[in-house]
């Protein structure tokens, strides 16, 4: 039993689903759960490991060394008896050496003058010095094992790393704005759905109110034809304008949730019912220059410019000298970790680098990067020209909106007061059912052009929104 009830609790969040959302909590879901904000983050994060990357050159490295090895070759042992400093004149060959000098000796008998010319002649000299030594050129195979730490570090490399470090950072924090402008653009399309639901539940209210009214006009249709003033070509006429509302009614409906599951998209939860919003999405208050300022990518046009400068310092490098430092400790031996502080080395030194002929090749990149800087500062320049013609064009959108919104709702006020006035005056028998029929069209279309331009108008601030970078609030 306490299996089943702890399954039903872990089960829980996979169960749950969001009733009465409100449009701060949409958003506060936005930012914690949206997959593609996540990915966004990764992408930041990976920034951040090259920037490391980048300033852990400066430190140099240091590795350790373990060499295994086992050899027969000639130079190999030779030189592996050098490095466990064990190397005997034995090795050089000197047995063979002196074999040859205890013969000369025999042949002497004796006599150092005899020893001496036969050693002075040409003859015997080259015969010693052209002896093979069999212990230098056929040695036994040997195992070696050296062990050493090893340390490599750039002292002066004409500030390339530093620069290098510098174009990292402001490739992070390029990435950051990557992010915020996912995050934005997420957080426009959350509120836009919010925004669109509540206009289509408007719409869906005002569309009942309507069917309302088709429904109080059938019946008194109905009536009148029963009476006999009517004729049954009029309750057919309503009835079809009654299946067209309805039809519209279903279709709204539909739209609504379709919207309903984009915003589950959004907030990667079940979302069932949201709190809806009364109002048109407020116009943000500030300057152009302020808009212009927190445009994401006129940001990120700017610090582009500086990443280009930056490579320009870098091909700049390429003329000066490098310098670097080495240090190696170690020791070597035919037994693993044996004697090794008898038998330890070290090696330390300074290398200079410069380079003073490669084909013109680093003037050309230099001249290159200069010229990516150049183009880089027109593009600034571009960025900055065509957003700002952007939001001259979305801000004259806005109120020319915003000016047609206000004579819509005087229109559905007017026609719907006109239908009051055409049914009334048909139930006096005073209008035909056409007419009152076509005022009823009249105020459907009046309500569908408010609803479609309060969308209109809403979508164009929230595009201005996500241009101006409002979402970083």
């Amino acid at each position: 039993m306490k299996k089943v009830v702890w399954a039903a609790l872990c089960s829980l969040p996979l169960m749950a689903m969001q009733e009465n959302l409100t449009l701060e909590h949409a958003l506060e879901l936005v930012r914690e759960n949206n997959l593609e904000v996540k990915v966004a983050e990764k992408d930041v994060q990976m920034r951040q490991m090259e920037h490391r990357e980048a300033v852990g050159y400066n430190f140099g490295r240091l590795d350790l060394v373990m060499n295994a090895l086992r050899s027969n070759d000639a130079g190999n042992v030779f030189g592996f008896k050098l490095q466990s400093r064990e190397a005997t004149f034995r090795d050089f060959g000197f047995s063979d050496f002196l074999g040859g000098i205890g013969q000369a000796m025999q042949m002497s008998g004796g006599d150092f003058g005899t020893f001496s010319q036969m050693m002075a002649n040409p003859a015997m000299a080259n015969q010693m010095l052209d002896m093979a030594p069999e212990d230098l050129n056929y040695p036994g195979a040997r195992n070696h094992f050296q062990e050493k730490i090893q340390y490599q570090v750039p002292l002066y490399v004409g500030g390339k790393l530093m620069r290098y470090g510098q174009i990292t950072e402001k490739m992070t924090q390029m990435s950051r704005l990557d992010r915020q402008k996912v995050l934005n653009q997420k957080l426009f399309e959350t509120r836009k759905t919010f925004y669109n639901i509540s206009l289509v539940e408007s719409f869906i209210k005002n569309l009942n109110r309507i069917l309302h009214n088709i429904e109080e006009l059938e019946e008194t249709v109905k009536n009148m034809v029963e009476e006999g003033y009517a004729l049954d070509i009029d309750l057919l006429q309503v009835k079809t304008k009654k299946a067209d509302v309805l039809r519209m009614i279903n279709q709204a409906k539909l739209n609504r949730d379709l919207a309903y599951q984009y915003l589950s998209f959004l907030v990667d939860d079940t979302v069932r019912s949201v709190v809806t919003l009364d109002n048109d999405v407020p116009m943000p208050k500030m300057s152009k220059d302020q808009m212009l300022a927190r445009n994401i990518d006129i940001q990120k046009a700017h610090m582009g410019l500086e990443v280009t400068d930056l490579a320009v310092d870098v091909e700049r490098a390429n003329f000066l000298p490098q310098v670097g430092a080495f240090a190696e400790y170690g020791s070597a031996d035919n037994t693993f970790m044996n004697d090794f502080t008898d038998k330890d080395a070290y090696t330390f030194g300074v290398q200079l680098k410069w380079n003073i002929f490669n084909g013109f090749i680093d003037k050309s990149k230099y001249e290159k990067a200069k010229i990516q800087s150049m183009k880089m500062h027109h593009q600034v320049d571009l960025a900055k020209k065509g957003i700002a013609l952007q939001i001259d064009k979305i801000i004259t959108s806005i109120k020319s909106k915003e000016y047609d919104i206000a004579s819509l709702r005087e229109k559905v006020k007017f026609t719907k007061r006109v239908y009051e006035n055409y049914y009334s005056r048909y139930k006096e028998g005073l209008m035909s059912i056409n007419d009152v029929l076509i005022k009823n069209s009249e105020e459907i279309q009046a309500v569908l052009a408010l609803v479609k331009t309060r969308f209109e108008r809403n979508n164009t601030v929230f595009e201005l929104e996500n241009i101006i970078n409002k979402g970083i609030q």
